[in-house]
């Protein structure tokens, strides 16, 4: 087995309260963003269980903050609140020039972390869409219930390649490549490639949306 040197331990270890402080910051956010949203609505936490598909144990560990969810569990709370997914992971912000820091973006994963989610844009008031950076490592595959009605996604590959499945159709994408389709229906990211996949997504939202 091949040693780090020195200069690699250090880095990781540079990186960990960074990685910390970044989960942190998502379980504070999405605790708040739930209980706020779900009260709105008027949904109790087994009315919300029915709709979405997660169990009310897990909401309440969300909504306590003791529980870091998934991209795909936070996928299905917004289907079953109806709202945009950057409604659970936003912050609150003043309105007009919107800065983003690096080290204060949340990054969200897949169960098995082949897959992470970095939210740039959110969705707001005046704009109906979203925008991410997408990384899926070699091999990895990354599967979507379909979104609401009228969502599409706006896709450009950067780096590595894209299998990607949308309903019974499968696309191949490479650097450079793009792509536009209905996200209303389940889809498949796959990367056959031997390197990360790096991906921009710009997700539209239809107007009857929230």
């Amino acid at each position: 087995m091949k040693s780090k040197s020195s200069n690699e331990l250090d880095s990781d270890q540079s990186e960990l309260p960074k990685r910390e402080h970044s989960e942190d910051r998502i379980i504070e956010t999405v605790k708040e963003n739930l209980k706020v949203i779900r009260h709105t609505r008027g949904f109790s936490l087994d009315k919300l269980a029915s709709r979405c598909g997660v169990s009310r144990a897990m909401l309440s560990q969300i909504e306590q903050g003791k529980s870091t969810p998934t991209i795909a569990v936070l996928w299905k709370i917004a289907n079953g609140l109806n709202v945009p997914f950057s409604e659970l992971i936003k912050e609150k912000d003043e309105e007009g020039i919107h800065v983003l820091k690096f080290e204060n973006t949340k990054v969200l994963y897949s169960n098995s972390k082949v897959f992470s989610s970095r939210a740039l844009f959110p969705f707001s008031g005046s704009r109906k869409s979203e925008f991410y950076e997408l990384v899926l490592r070699p091999g990895g595959i990354e599967i979507a219930d379909a979104h609401q009605t009228g969502t599409t996604e706006n896709l450009v590959v950067v780096t590595g390649k894209l299998r990607l499945r949308i309903g019974d159709k499968i696309i191949e994408l490479e650097p450079k490549d793009s792509i536009h389709f209905k996200a209303d229906v389940p889809h498949e990211y796959s990367n056959p490639g031997s390197q990360d996949t790096l991906m921009y997504l710009v997700m539209n939202y239809s107007e009857e949306l929230n």
